[in-house]
């Protein structure tokens, strides 16, 4: 099968699908199914499985032994740490065929990072820049800017865009960031007024 132009596919990776950026790499025992929405400077390494219907946005990090089903849509400059694995159906069973359209979406925001063996039960939303600690089972929605641990997982800070832990102040300790308060969670301080006349009224 041909590679997609500008794609690097090690000799031992699999990529079946013509929807992959350029720039991406494909690395030894990786398989991205056809179908799946592969974006453009991502890196997706060994054992790592990406399934049809499933999408990665730009610059995105797929560690070693990651597993993204079919239903999972992840954005922009996410950290999928080793072994992360998501689900697709609240209730599994061998000797039930379910459809595509029984499957429950699971997203993934801009700028999140997901540590090492982290789960992730479908039909949540992870807000941009939140961040899951090692081993973390995410089984609810996670407000943007937030940092969570524990199975399940359960909020225990804020976290900058820069992946440091806010201090009380909502203030980043190593870059300075500052942020306010928000419907979805956080927002850096100069958006707080855009992320406000975006809500409804």
């Amino acid at each position: 099968m041909a590679e997609p132009p500008g794609v690097q596919v090690h000799r031992l990776g699999l990529c079946e699908s013509d929807d992959v950026g350029p720039g991406t790499r494909i690395w030894a025992w990786a398989h991205v199914l056809p179908g799946a929405r592969v974006g453009a400077d991502c890196n997706v390494c060994d054992h790592a499985y990406v399934e049809g219907g499933a999408r990665l946005g730009d610059r995105v990090t797929v560690k070693n032994g990651v597993l993204v089903f079919d239903g999972v849509d992840v954005g922009d400059d996410v950290f999928l740490g080793p072994g992360v694995v998501f689900t697709n159906d609240l209730r599994p069973r061998a000797h039930v065929k379910k459809g595509a359209d029984a499957l429950l979406p699971t997203v993934v925001e801009d700028g999140v990072t997901l540590g090492a063996g982290t789960v992730v039960v479908c039909g949540t939303r992870i807000g941009r820049h939140a961040f899951a600690a090692a081993g973390s089972v995410v089984t609810r929605d996670v407000l943007a800017h937030a940092f969570v641990a524990g199975n399940p997982a359960r909020q225990r800070g804020w976290v900058c865009s820069c992946g440091e832990r806010l201090d009380d102040e909502l203030t980043c300790p190593a870059c300075g960031r500052a942020y306010a308060g928000t419907a979805d969670g956080l927002a850096e301080l100069g958006d707080v007024e855009l992320v406000r006349a975006a809500e409804p009224r």
